[in-house]
């Protein structure tokens, strides 16, 4: 793990088939400024002084410890593969676009 200024640890990279993972040991006294019930959003997490590339994403709560923080981001689409979209970063919150009004009437 590699330490930084800030007194985080940042795990080795890993993946599987569809992502590469990292988790960040935090400060259990920042654990404590943690949204309890819901994932951070990239500006929140950024606001800890967690550092890491475009792409991550708070994916997973682990409640044991809450100061390991875990994140991951899809990996690029292999040039084996033609016929798919070539990779592209997204938000994970929709947008306006994305919604679609329903008729329950």
């Amino acid at each position: 793990m590699t330490t930084r200024p800030n007194k985080f640890f940042y795990s080795a990279r890993y993946q599987d088939n569809e992502y590469e993972y990292r988790h960040v040991h935090i400060t259990k006294e920042a654990s404590k400024r943690i949204p309890k019930n819901r994932l951070m959003s990239e500006t929140e997490w950024r606001s800890f002084g967690i550092q890491q590339s475009i792409g991550w994403v708070h994916y997973m709560i682990h409640r044991p410890e809450r100061h390991v923080l875990l994140f991951r981001r899809p990996l690029p689409r292999s040039s084996a593969q033609p016929n798919q979209p070539p990779f592209q970063l997204t938000s994970s919150a929709p947008s306006a676009n994305d919604r679609q009004q329903v008729d329950v009437s």
